[in-house]
């Protein structure tokens, strides 16, 4: 542990008194100012500074009977908001990677991220053309199979307060280019039960996505195969359609939802 003397920067000196207190708070149900300051060799008044702030902002808890110290669930709750995600790709990519043998071709796991959707996982194409994108990367909802699917199961009070805040970048010629043009194909993913991309984010690009379900039924990601215009197959689409939805429907189950695109 780092004491009150080190020549580090402020800012980083900071953050790692920050967590050395939450390393030693988490090793015991609750501390005295005076036994903490000597677990982490830090003066008391700077643990008590530091406390302060982490009790003003919910992470810390104080006993006033006795004045120690304590983790509130906040923490707790912090962390499991990544544990969905982490499962997700673990299960993910065996379903992803079995894709790809099957077609060769680009599978993406994208997720809603404010109003965009951000790459949580990524296996490449076979061939040598592949697609410019990278895990944790954002793109555009109007505009990509994920962002479609990610979108036409919300619910409509989520719906109403997203579409209105895209914008709508405009990068091919079939972009969509309005909120009422986009809550029409949404109507239409959900009801054929897969997203479609031909060539709206990116010219000679063209992509099918199917959502992926948790346990309560609500949709925590979009699958997605991409596909070179050059190399696309249109008497073979239902079939990409079919390997998607089964992939989709797998480890949507494993998630813990059982009625996968039922109507």
């Amino acid at each position: 542990m780092h004491s009150d003397n080190d020549k580090q920067p402020d800012a980083v000196s900071s953050v790692m008194k920050v967590f050395g207190l939450l390393q030693a708070l988490a090793e015991e149900r609750e501390f005295g100012i005076t036994e903490l300051s000597q677990r982490v060799m830090m003066s008391k008044s700077t643990v008590y500074r530091f406390l302060q702030t982490m009790k003003t902002l919910g992470y810390v808890s104080q006993e006033e009977e006795s004045d120690k110290y304590a983790l509130t669930m906040k923490l707790f709750e912090l962390g499991a908001k990544v544990l969905p995600h982490q499962d997700l790709i673990r299960l993910a990519d065996v379903q992803m990677r079995e894709l790809s043998r099957l077609t060769r071709e680009t599978i993406h796991l994208g997720a809603l991220e404010e109003n965009s959707i951000i790459y949580l996982h990524k296996v490449d194409a076979l061939y040598n053309l592949q697609m410019y994108s990278r895990i944790g990367r954002r793109n555009p909802l109007h505009s990509t199979a994920i962002g479609k699917v990610l979108l036409a199961w919300q619910d409509p009070a989520s719906l109403d307060a997203v579409l209105p805040q895209i914008e709508y970048v405009v990068t091919t010629e079939r972009t969509i280019a309005s909120p009422t043009q986009m809550r029409q194909v949404l109507m239409q993913v959900k009801t054929q039960g897969y997203g479609e991309d031909n060539e709206e984010q990116e010219a000679g690009i063209r992509c099918i996505a199917v959502p992926v379900f948790e346990r309560l039924g609500n949709v925590i990601a979009g699958l997605s195969l991409s596909i070179p215009t050059l190399r696309f197959d249109e008497n073979r689409k239902q079939h990409y359609i079919e390997m998607l939805q089964s992939a989709g429907r797998q480890l949507s189950g494993q998630l813990g939802w059982h009625h996968y695109l039922e109507r």
